[in-house]
């Protein structure tokens, strides 16, 4: 299915906006303009902080899927609850710091997929994540680590850089691979190490590129996400 915008639902599918700001109005605002190239927002701490709840609902009424980004990291006992009281929202996608290890990553999946059960809804995707873009200096080994942590855990996901990639296609090729740091050709990378343009992750083998200031932070948003949907189709 193709939208006004001619860009369709597959491609929408892959592109993840950031709504990285503390308001929701202007949260909502940003969602309902960048529709036509994006068909999932992520939700992340920032904005989970000053909205809570209202923030997942608000993109779910847009009709997006959610991603909430909140990288819980605690015991298992108090990640498995909270992952089990953000599942009843209705998220698409979640994310658990994998340098917690197997026991708190399980207990996040259970917990996830317990709250959804018990609202009705679909199991939602919990995502690993390995190493944060921002560290340029993890050891080589770290990723491969937590990629098996993560997959051994029963998570459907993964978030990592583009660079690590191959690590996760070879070590855990059923996982959905989640793509941050994403940043179109001649653009500021910010506070991101590990960077890489949207072609080039997608041909690496990502399935979700998650892209936050390349456009939200842009003179032009519309023109920027046009930008990046045609470099994915070349």
């Amino acid at each position: 299915m193709t939208d006004q915008m001619g860009v369709t639902d597959e491609v929408r599918a892959t592109l993840a906006l950031a709504l990285d700001v503390d308001d929701l109005v202007a949260a909502t605002r940003m969602a309902r303009e960048l529709q036509p190239w994006f068909g999932v927002a992520k939700v992340g701490l920032e904005l989970y902080s000053a909205a809570g709840p209202d923030a997942v609902a608000a993109m779910r009424d847009l009709g997006y899927d959610v991603f909430l980004d909140l990288k819980l990291h605690d015991i298992p006992n108090t990640v498995g609850k909270a992952a089990r009281v953000l599942g009843a929202l209705g998220v698409d996608y979640l994310t658990l710091h994998a340098f917690g290890g197997v026991d708190m990553l399980k207990a996040g999946v259970e917990g996830l997929n317990e709250g959804a059960s018990n609202a009705g809804l679909e199991p939602p995707v919990a995502l690993g994540v390995t190493v944060l873009t921002s560290d340029a200096g993890a050891p080589d080994h770290i990723v491969p680590q937590r990629v098996r942590v993560a997959a051994e855990a029963g998570c459907g996901g993964l978030v990592c850089s583009a660079k690590d990639l191959v690590d996760a296609r070879t070590l855990a090729p059923r996982l959905v691979r989640v793509v941050p740091g994403i940043r179109p050709q001649g653009t500021d990378h910010g506070d991101q190490a590990n960077v890489a343009t949207p072609g080039e992750a997608m041909a690496a083998g990502a399935d979700l590129l998650v892209i936050g200031r390349a456009v939200t932070a842009a003179k032009d948003p519309k023109e920027a996400a046009h930008a990046i949907v045609s470099d994915l189709l070349g």
